[in-house]
């Protein structure tokens, strides 16, 4: 059973669903989207992509599907959120939309929009701890970083002295796209944490 490809879902209420699905694909995963809680309840893993937290968290509440998802993670399902997808892994916004909740996982303080608007947008270098060779491309959106992360979470890397990827066990962030720019080795890095949390679950 360990042998066989993980299945891993993309939470399919906003962002760049099918760039994630691809990168998944292309790092020997079975990727499916994601937006109820019965197919939530199929997938091995789960990632959150980029797009507007404040209207995932709403859509998420409204689809059923984020007191389950709350309840997996808690218990271990392996999640990786970007961007967006981070906000809503972190267990505090340090500027929250009303009404803006988020799933938790990760023992950080985020900052929203915290590299600038959308025509800030830009691309960069980053040196990611796990990830062997060359720098991974980062691809910077209305990114957030991370202001603090607590004793728990490990800081992946960082760009101009802010701290843009994080990992708490199987919750893993970055504040880039890694799937925009056709390099897998975030998602494979991703699916490996997906591979050893289903072999341990089997022990």
């Amino acid at each position: 059973m360990s042998n066989e490809a993980p299945v891993i879902g993309v939470l399919a209420l906003q962002g760049d669903v099918r760039e994630h699905l691809i990168a998944l694909a292309a790092a020997d995963a079975v990727a499916r989207p994601v937006r109820r809680p019965e197919e939530l309840a199929e997938v091995d893993g789960l990632v959150i992509p980029g797009g507007e937290s404040t209207t995932i968290s709403k859509l998420a509440i409204l689809f059923g599907v984020m007191e389950p998802l709350r309840a997996r993670v808690q218990d271990g399902m392996p999640v990786y959120g970007t961007c967006a997808g981070m906000i809503m892994l972190a267990d505090k916004i340090l500027d929250p939309r009303s009404g803006q909740e988020t799933i938790g996982g990760i023992d950080m303080i985020v900052r929203r929009n915290a590299f600038g608007r959308q025509n800030e947008s830009f691309e960069a270098a980053v040196d990611v701890k796990g990830i062997t060779g060359d720098p991974v491309e980062g691809v910077f959106i209305r990114a957030p970083w991370v202001e603090s992360v607590g004793a728990r979470a490990e800081v992946l890397a960082e760009h101009d002295g802010h701290i843009v990827a994080v990992r708490e066990g199987n919750a893993l962030a970055t504040s880039f796209h890694p799937e925009l720019t056709g390099d897998h080795r975030v998602h494979s890095l991703f699916v490996d944490m997906v591979r050893a949390n289903r072999t341990a679950e089997s022990l």
